[in-house]
């Protein structure tokens, strides 16, 4: 069999040579049950999945009267709970400290990619950031939604949680431009912070857990959606079997238990809040009840968000791979060497040349 022959139908694959072709590399990668295929495949189901989830938030609690009930319980709720108040008034510069390190964490997503020098991977992360941003505020702005008085003092919808989103984005940037092995450490890390910004939004009265909630899927959404598109284009390659999983343990583990704990917590607490009264007064326990639950249900939806594209791409290398095929054998000898601007495949320019 000559060294450009695909595999005859029905016979044992050919191993895949130095010497393959750019058209063989394309034709294996596009083929059935290859690595880029699986990974493709999943994180498109999973950014369904995101739209799918953040559809079903978006019909529970928003445009259901029991939704919105809750949402406004959760918020009120925050003045009820002494532990949220406590830390609020102990501690004003919460608020600008939440502010600068969105700004350094967006520094801090372009650095690290311009320092590596992985310039494409850095511009699709900030797009998909940008992205994220984009639909929040189309979100918040042209969303139907129930037109109702303020007569509490509650905040205006904010569906989506523009910090949320700004903060989750940035941490799963960075799954594209750390390096492979210290991708668990680094994205955990991140996605906690993110969490707690979404808390501290809560806590401050600026969103309703719900808000936070659709944060988290509209951003787990775009970077599935932005991971299969880089699968589609060969991006990917099989990581080290030994992946990042040991290094990632001081963040990982925490983020399992958020999300876990936060999950378990807020369902579990979320049948009793629903059961609120159509109309005041209300119960001081049970508004405390309803933000503690929305602040478990938001913390454990944004660590879930997190872990998702860290199990997607377990054993998954998306750091410039480098090409594992060349042009090579003795057509393209015959051919002479190529342009950088000229495309070329096995064949000489005579055309007169035959395959076994």
């Amino acid at each position: 069999m000559a060294s450009y022959d695909r595999p005859r139908a029905g016979g044992p694959p050919r191993p895949l040579q130095s010497g393959d072709t750019w058209w063989y590399a394309a034709v294996a990668g596009e083929a059935a049950g290859s690595f880029s295929t699986r990974v493709r495949t999943r994180t498109r189901r999973a950014c369904l999945g995101a739209v799918l989830l953040l559809t079903v938030v978006y019909a529970g609690l928003v445009l259901t009267a029991t939704g919105r009930r809750w949402g406004d319980a959760a918020m009120t709720g925050r003045r009820a709970d002494s532990a949220a108040v406590t830390v609020l008034r102990e501690h004003p510069s919460l608020a600008g400290f939440t502010t600068l390190s969105l700004v350094l964490g967006c520094v801090l997503l372009v650095a690290v990619g311009l320092i590596r020098k992985r310039y494409a991977l850095t511009g699709f992360a900030a797009g998909a950031v940008v992205t994220a941003l984009a639909l929040t505020g189309l979100l918040q702005r042209y969303a139907p939604r129930p037109r109702l008085l303020d007569t509490v003092g509650l905040a205006t919808s904010g569906f989506p949680s523009v910090q949320t989103t700004l903060a989750l984005g940035v941490a799963l940037g960075l799954v594209l431009v750390v390096p492979y092995r210290l991708r668990g450490l680094v994205v955990g890390a991140a996605v906690l912070w993110a969490a707690a910004v979404g808390a501290y939004t809560i806590a401050a009265g600026q969103h309703r857990p719900g808000d936070v909630i659709a944060a988290a899927l509209v951003v787990l959404a775009v970077h599935c959606g932005l991971l299969a598109l880089l699968a589609r284009r060969g991006k990917v390659r099989p990581g080290a079997r030994r992946g990042p999983a040991p290094t990632g343990l001081p963040a990982i583990v925490p983020l399992v238990l958020v999300a876990a704990a936060g999950l378990g917590a807020g369902l579990w607490l979320l049948g009793d809040t629903l059961a609120l009264p159509a109309t005041a007064p209300y119960d001081p326990a049970e508004l405390r009840l309803a933000h503690r639950c929305g602040q478990a249900l938001a913390a454990g939806v944004v660590a879930a968000a997190g872990l998702v594209p860290l199990a997607l791409l377990r054993r998954v290398d998306v750091d410039g791979a480098p090409a594992p095929y060349r042009l090579g054998g003795p057509f393209v000898e015959a051919a002479g060497v190529p342009r950088d601007d000229e495309v070329v495949g096995p064949f000489t320019e005579d055309l007169d040349h035959e395959i076994s």
